[in-house]
């Protein structure tokens, strides 16, 4: 393995000095050469890392290094100025360690650019390299290529835009309608218009945002130099004054090998990279040790939405279906037809299935219209699931199906059999399980101010807002408002951005410390950012925080204490009390101290986790338990005819259910989970608003059984049992909630 400079340095420094102990056995003319050779090697690059520091117009802790250096060889003491060579080296060593990387690489962005487009000329396709295409070409864009250039649509077709806007679904475009570059082509293969060049495009545009942010970004003050901004002068006119008052150059030495600071040198780097240890352990990797420093000061948050705060792609919520079908028969002939789709919403589809433990249907003469949706053959009736052809002469059901839709801010995707829909999909970005606990850990922190900032529309993103408690709203924010509105909170304090998409990188860039969830999310974003999530858990980023503010304290603490020793130090060999070599010893003291302190900055308590296997069976349980909660709603919607044998059997259909699968689960919770999770919630009572949800369940399942014991339903039940079905359901809906963001995310993934 290749070794750093920086290695090779505290290598010759540390030989030089062990051969000086042994050559002092033959005299001490042999000794001091070796020692003398030591110290100005690490004279010579100290004094470069000065200069250039002196050339940005700052100072910090190596110019105090570089004269004791000078010093110890002015007067003689080779073996002082040996020992503090090796701490100087040493130091450096660690710093390099610790700023991995200190500039921020935007190749992503570019390598995720189109080189090439295919342009039509008549009826044959020729691939030209991008810069070429000009306005008014056509160019042919293939299934799952990226945009090369702005252009408008000629024939209809389905995107992918969540590089630019945030937004997990496809989006379905007609025939004129614009096409930004950075896109994906969801959909089959489409003719565009080219409205504008390459370098006039908006991808382009957006790197070039990115580059301007990161230009902008200013250098960060190492804590280090910060601290020795006073120290530093301090010491020199200790030592001057020694000098003065005593006429002995001596004195003066040794308060500057004992003022040599490093428990700023070495305690500092050692807490830092500690913690980016530490971090990475939990699975955040930093870029440089300025990252973790400033992470210690965050006071102000800004998140984007989709992928960062929500799961990035659609999700079944609920299936609303006409009566006499069940969600089981509905999720069943949908996946049949959309398994084979790469479409997102029909992946939503198949997975909805799936967690349902739902088999899919088999399916033939599959086809699918791109912005239509898919069908195919299912036990000899045709399928479709997608769009409907028209809205017109819905019946009931369906009509409340689309205003459920629009209340619920969701997508729908319908399902039809011969023409007729037979139910209704109810899709949604789902907020992360563990936003809303993410949330509360990092206002725990220090964490004061939360900008939810997004591209996403203003009630999507005040929806969810107000499910994670976030202090302030930016919605339909573009890539420049992004940064415009970093740059105003970075004003007010430290600001941290935390982002997925390409769209957040030159916002990732402007932030103090960007943080990129790197699992899913894109690799330009992970590119732009001071810090990458590995895995796909947004609270490794309350992880960080807590991790860079217990180092940070470390750090702090260290270097105050080995400050203040320091300064004792000093002030002992200004009245003669140390000779220069006697105080390098007591300094090395210092640095031991310091340094075990810094190092507790390796252990972190453990974050309390839950019983992993239990937790993901009742997980998992709850997914499988959505055409249970399908059933209870639809039997309180049949009940709004009135009294008859389809609100009867839907009804009966929906306690059989209710009876048979749900309340087996909530009793296993009981008697298997909640004992489990004593332990890790500190004792019973952080069960007991979860025991009385259970309680109240089995209450109302039980009142429905009165009901249907009485016989078909009579006319005057109706009204309190839709009162008791509908309370029912937003009983589970909130009792499913709480259990998944107070328990189930207690496992580890």
């Amino acid at each position: 393995m290749k070794l750093s400079w920086e290695a090779r340095l505290l290598i010759a420094v540390a030989s030089l000095l062990a051969a000086g102990g042994f050559a002092r056995l033959a005299g001490p003319v042999p000794a001091d050469v070796l020692w003398a050779v030591a110290d100005a090697l690490a004279l010579v690059p100290a004094v470069w890392w000065v200069a250039a520091d002196l050339r940005a117009h700052r100072w910090g802790a190596d110019l105090l290094a570089v004269l004791a250096l000078a010093g110890t060889l002015a007067v003689g003491e080779f073996l002082a100025g040996a020992i503090i060579a090796a701490m100087v080296a040493t130091g450096r060593l660690l710093e390099s360690a610790a700023q991995r990387r200190a500039g921020r690489d935007l190749s992503a962005l570019l390598e995720r650019a189109p080189s090439q487009a295919h342009r039509r000329r008549g009826h044959e396709l020729e691939t030209v390299p991008v810069g070429r295409i000009a306005v008014g070409d056509r160019v042919v864009v293939l299934p799952g290529e990226v945009v090369p250039v702005d252009a408008t649509l000629l024939g209809d077709s389905a995107f992918d835009e969540s590089a630019l806007t945030g937004e997990a679904a496809a989006v379905a475009r007609r025939s004129g309608d614009p096409v930004r570059s950075g896109v994906v082509n969801a959909g089959a293969a489409v003719d565009l218009r080219v409205t504008a060049t390459a370098e006039a495009s908006t991808y382009a545009g957006v790197v070039r945002l990115a580059e301007q942010a990161a230009a902008g970004t200013a250098p960060v003050a190492r804590l280090a130099d910060r601290i020795a901004m006073w120290f530093l002068p301090l010491s020199v006119l200790i030592a001057a004054a020694a000098w003065a008052l005593t006429g002995d150059p001596g004195r003066a030495v040794a308060v500057l090998v004992t003022a040599t600071p490093c428990p700023l040198l070495l305690a500092v780097p050692v807490a830092v990279t500690s913690g980016m240890s530490l971090a990475s352990r939990a699975g955040v990797v930093l870029k440089d040790g300025a990252a973790l420093e400033l992470l210690g000061q965050a006071r102000r948050l800004a998140m984007d939405k989709t992928g960062t705060v929500t799961e990035g792609r659609p999700e079944v919520l609920a299936v609303v279906c006409a009566p006499g079908v069940t969600a089981g028969q509905v999720l069943a002939e949908a996946a049949g037809v959309e398994r084979y789709s790469p479409h997102v919403l029909a992946t939503a589809v198949t997975r909805a299935a799936r967690r349902a433990n739902v088999v899919a249907a088999q399916a033939e003469s599959v086809t699918e219209e791109p912005g239509r949706g898919a069908h195919g053959t299912v036990g000899g009736h045709l399928v479709h699931v997608g769009k409907l052809g028209s809205a017109a002469d819905l019946p009931p059901w369906a009509r409340n199906a689309m205003r459920r839709g629009s209340l619920d801010l969701a997508s729908l995707v319908w399902v039809t059999r011969d023409g007729v829909p037979t139910a209704a999909l109810l899709v949604r970005d789902q907020v992360r399980r563990d936003a809303a606990r993410t949330l509360r850990r990092l206002r725990a922190a220090g964490l004061a101010h939360v900008v939810l900032l997004t591209g996403d529309r203003v009630d999507n993103a005040g929806e969810v807002a107000g499910l994670i408690g976030v202090d302030e709203v930016q919605a339909d924010a573009t890539p420049a408002q992004k940064i415009e509105r970093v740059r105003a909170e970075h004003e007010r304090d430290v600001t941290v951005m935390v982002g997925d998409g390409v769209n957040d990188a030159p916002a990732l860039a402007a932030a103090d410390v960007g943080i990129a969830l790197g699992s899913r999310g894109s690799t330009a974003a992970a590119q732009a950012a001071d810090a990458v999530i590995l895995d796909d858990r947004i609270d490794r980023l309350a992880d960080v925080i807590e991790i860079a503010r217990r180092t940070r304290r470390l750090a702090v603490q260290s270097a105050g204490a080995g400050t203040v020793l320091s300064l004792l130090a000093m002030a002992a060999a200004a009245f003669g009390w140390l000779v220069p070599v006697a105080g390098a010893v007591v300094q090395e003291a210092i640095d031991v101290a310091v340094i075990l302190n810094a190092l507790r900055a390796l252990h972190r308590r453990r974050p309390r986790t839950g019983p992993d296997e239990l937790l993901h069976r009742f997980s998992g349980e709850h997914a499988g338990l959505m055409p249970v909660r399908a059933a209870v709603r639809q039997a309180a919607d049949a009940l709004a005819e009135g009294a008859g044998p389809a609100a009867d059997a839907a009804v009966r259909e929906a306690h059989r259910m209710l009876v048979a699968e749900l309340l087996p689960h909530e009793r296993a919770e009981e008697s298997e989970l909640y004992p489990a999770l004593t332990p890790v919630l500190g004792g019973p009572e952080g069960t007991v608003t979860m025991s009385r949800s259970h309680a109240e369940i089995e209450r109302l399942v039980r009142r429905l059984g009165r009901h249907l014991a009485a016989g078909p339903i009579q006319p005057d039940q109706v009204d309190d049992l839709r009162a008791t079905l509908y309370g029912l359901d937003a009983v589970l809906t909130l009792h499913f909630a709480q259990e998944e963001e107070a328990y189930f995310t207690l496992a580890r993934e």
